[in-house]
């Protein structure tokens, strides 16, 4: 490949040989803009953390199957309890063994995306100093041109794929993942082989493991096999299959779930109309206590009034009994001191007979008339109430 031209798609063949195809020089802009703008944020929300929302290298998959960090599990009241859904968990500590390697993974390829898709795009991840002009799906590097050809020197004996970052960069984020994720290798169980980059591509049903062609030929305990994808595939639609019956079996819970909302509406109403027929009833008995309470104040203004004019009539009337007989006392002193006997025997008979009737005249009994302040129907009424 010349220095100054990239191949979009560069496979190496046995001998390290490419077959370029020609493009443009490096740093290059693209001829047209990206036909469809990345939709990371609104389309991925799922690989965040389901509690705080945010991303993490650190996610745990629960057994109630919801995905939360490490920071959110650490802080988890009560512990035991998946804070999403309450459901029980088995470790004592509140943290799961199981990482969600899926999230973890999707967060890690999203975020070389972003890198694609930034206005200033990513710089060379080897030499640092030339903007990238290819991504490495195997190596996970970006790539200068320069550097490119020392990769594709080194790795000649692999075959490994790369692709033009503007090319990358028209993609859409989900034809980003989809397309990486076919570069992901499995590698070896047995101890030592990962570290030292064994491909596996067997599967032994019988200790459940992945393997090399050197474990699966060397190793007589392992036995029967079968290739690594089939086995995949068939783990893949076995969950597809669990999913599907789960699926069905959804259907009664949310059946299940929509008859207890109904329930909890109808007692909610039922309280709402208890409530409303207790306001009702006990406006009604204000009303009714409100009413008593006018006619008993005015049966007591009634009462006094009746009181006070028999009182005031029964005072005038005693007031001038007593005036009459100041009066008689006053007549009959000054007869005595300056009466001649002519104006004696003239008035005598008359005051007599005043006098006499003063004397008939007897003063009211308080104790055997009604009092005006006992208010005895009032309290009878006020105790019935």
């Amino acid at each position: 490949t010349p220095a100054h031209t990239l191949s979009p798609t560069s496979h190496l063949d046995g001998d390290g040989t490419t077959a370029p195809v020609e493009m443009g020089p490096l740093g290059t802009p693209p001829s047209s803009p990206p036909s469809h703008p990345p939709a990371v944020e609104e389309d991925f929300q799922f690989v965040l953390c389901e509690r705080c929302r945010q991303e993490s290298p650190n996610l745990k998959l629960l057994t109630c199957l919801h995905t939360l960090c490490l920071d959110c599990l650490s802080e988890n009241k009560p512990i035991g309890q998946c804070p999403m859904c309450r459901t029980a968990m088995p470790q004592a500590s509140g943290i799961p063994d199981m990482d969600n390697l899926l999230f973890t993974n999707l967060q890690a390829r999203l975020s070389v995306y972003k890198k694609i898709n930034n206005n200033s795009g990513p710089n060379c991840s080897r030499c640092q100093g030339e903007m990238a002009a290819v991504w490495c799906s195997e190596c996970e590097d970006f790539l200068c041109t320069k550097c490119f050809e020392d990769h594709q020197w080194f790795f000649k004996k692999w075959n490994h794929e790369a692709k033009r970052v503007e090319e990358l960069r028209a993609e859409s984020a989900h034809r980003f993942l989809e397309d990486t994720k076919k570069s992901f290798n499995l590698f070896c169980s047995s101890p030592g082989h990962a570290d030292q980059g064994h491909i596996s591509s067997i599967y032994c049903t019988k200790c459940k493991k992945a393997l090399c062609c050197s474990c699966a030929l060397l190793d007589s305990q392992h036995a029967p096999f079968c290739d690594i994808r089939s086995e995949t595939q068939r783990r893949q639609e076995e969950l597809g299959t669990i999913s599907q019956e789960l699926k069905q079996k959804r259907s009664s819970f949310e059946a299940t779930y929509a008859a207890l909302q109904a329930e909890v509406a109808r007692l909610e109403k039922v309280q709402w109309e208890m409530r409303e027929l207790i306001r009702q009833r006990v406006e009604q008995l204000v009303q009714l206590i409100r009413r008593e309470e006018e006619e008993l104040l005015g049966l007591v203004e009634a009462g006094q009034e009746q009181g006070r004019r028999e009182l005031a009539q029964e005072l005038v009337r005693v007031e001038g009994v007593l005036r009459r007989m100041e009066a008689g006392e006053r007549l009959v002193e000054k007869m005595n001191l300056y009466a001649t006997e002519q104006e004696v025997m003239d008035m005598q008979p008359f005051i007599k007979d005043s006098l006499e009737e003063l004397q008939r005249l007897q003063p009211p009994i308080t104790g055997d008339r009604t009092q005006p302040g006992d208010f005895t129907e009032c309290r009878a009424r006020l105790q019935g109430l």
